[in-house]
């Protein structure tokens, strides 16, 4: 079962419905939910560099294709 929470105020808060009885005690590993879709700071560095844009001096690139094939 995965149940998504909050931590605040040093506390885990569930941001849902939970299926345990009362007082149960669980055993879990918190994992970081990116959750406003705003990359990490590793996948910002990636979405930057495939960003980039360099000037072959090409003004068709898609026509050479096929150009490595013998």
């Amino acid at each position: 079962m995965t149940i998504r929470a909050i931590y605040e105020n040093g506390v885990f808060r569930p941001t849902g419905k939970v299926d345990l009885p009362d007082k149960a005690q669980v055993l879990f590993e918190p994992r970081l939910v990116n959750a406003g879709n705003t990359p990490t700071p590793a996948m910002a560095k990636i979405y930057e560099i495939l960003s980039r844009t360099y000037d072959t001096g090409q003004p068709d690139l898609a026509q050479r294709h096929d150009d490595h094939q013998p």
